[in-house]
């Protein structure tokens, strides 16, 4: 499969571009490659849906800030089910997606080159409403990346009629108003002359047709009440928050339109060992008073088991411990994080006879006299200066 072009690049802006000049450049290029302009190139039929794609992902800001930081998998996510991202990757979002965008992109209704698409353009084209999860990952999860199945309650399509809304073939006609169209167009005069606009058909709704006798089922609506188990393949490196959409699976649209997306919020399990900070793990761990004195060596939690780690002899209390490599993946497929180890010492709470005689031996030592001074920092202070 042919890896994916830089969306800056599909369209031909910088990455400070603003929202007018994407616009521009995508109206440019929904023009050039426009399939009722090359009829039968399936070359300009891939760059017109590659062009789409572009521009519903930098057109919008979250999107475009999870693509600025962190590529195609911040808002493709991977290949689930529809597949994840806005358009789903290759061929997930259909050319009737497409042309309703285009409402916002040419000022209203946009029909074809030569004649061709007046219709298919401007007949109104329903869409489903979308639907939020939230989907809980261990760490375990997150590392290695996973595929869960839900089952979604939703809208589906009705099975009676097909979507349709109708009864059967004949139970529907062409709207009287509008003559199939979906729009309606109205001439005023005005300051600058006459001027002609044009808004959806009051009569249908924009879809061009009435329906004369309804389905039993739906209602005449094309929809009924139903669930679907959707399996969803998560990418390794996904945080709390993110948000994945997997194209097509939200609610059925009325009368056969463009079903809604599915929105999978990331959330993440607690971990009682390790805390996540970005790509990065940490442990605090707890060490006796001997061991920091004398050295040795401890067990220490890893995402996939643990790990055996040496201490050395006269270990500080705020000494950090590097695991590299054993952290988390980066999301977008560059490396991978450390584990970062923070050392605790433990002080006994109470002390019988003999080990406080002990004690008392010890504080008698030269060593033991002299205190070292150490700032009064916190633990993530303490890593601050670990990176500096």
């Amino acid at each position: 499969m042919a890896e994916k072009r830089d969306y800056y690049e599909v369209l031909g802006v910088a990455k400070n571009a603003n929202a007018d000049e994407i616009k521009k450049a995508y109206r440019k290029a929904a023009i050039k490659y426009h399939p009722d302009k090359n009829p039968g190139d399936k070359e300009a039929e891939e760059k017109f849906k590659e062009a789409a794609e572009a521009y519903d992902v930098l057109s919008n800001p979250d999107k475009r800030a999870r693509y600025d930081q962190f590529g195609h998998a911040g808002v493709n996510g991977g290949a689930a089910g529809g597949g994840f991202g806005g358009f789903g990757g290759a061929g997930g979002f259909s050319m009737e997606d497409i042309f309703s965008q285009f409402g916002d992109i040419f000022g209203g209704h946009f029909g074809g080159f030569g004649g061709s698409g007046s219709g298919r353009g401007g007949r109104r084209v329903n869409r489903g409403t979308d639907i939020r999860v939230k989907v809980k990952l261990t760490l375990a999860e997150i590392a290695s990346g996973t595929t869960k199945k839900l089952k979604i309650n939703k809208y589906v399509v009705c099975d009676q009629c097909g979507g349709t809304g109708a009864k059967d073939s004949s139970s529907y006609t062409t709207c009287a108003t509008c003559n199939g169209t979906g729009v309606v167009n109205r001439v005023e005069n005005t300051f600058f002359g006459r001027m002609q606009t044009q808004s959806v058909c009051p009569a249908c709704g924009g879809e061009g047709r009435i329906i004369k006798d309804k389905c039993d089922k739906c209602g005449g609506e094309g929809i009924v009440k139903g669930s679907e188990v959707i399996e969803i393949n998560i990418p390794a490196g996904v945080g709390e928050g993110m948000a994945l959409t997997v194209s097509g699976k939200g609610n059925a649209a009325r009368h056969g339109g463009v079903n809604g997306d599915l929105l999978v919020v990331i959330e993440e399990e607690r971990n009682p060992e390790l805390v996540r900070d970005g790509d990065d793990l940490i442990h605090n761990l707890n060490i006796t008073i001997p061991t920091a004195l004398l050295g040795g060596e401890v067990e220490v939690p890893t995402i996939d088991g643990k790990a055996r780690i040496k201490i050395a002899a006269g270990t500080h209390a705020g000494k950090v411990l590097r695991l590299r490599g054993k952290g988390l993946p980066s999301v977008n497929g560059y490396g991978r994080g450390d584990i970062l180890v923070v050392v605790d010492i433990t002080i006994p709470s109470s002390l019988n006879s003999a080990e406080k005689k002990l004690v008392e031996q010890l504080a008698e030592m030269p060593d033991f006299k002299r205190a070292e001074k150490v700032e009064n920092q916190n633990i993530f202070e303490r890593m601050k200066s670990f990176f500096r």
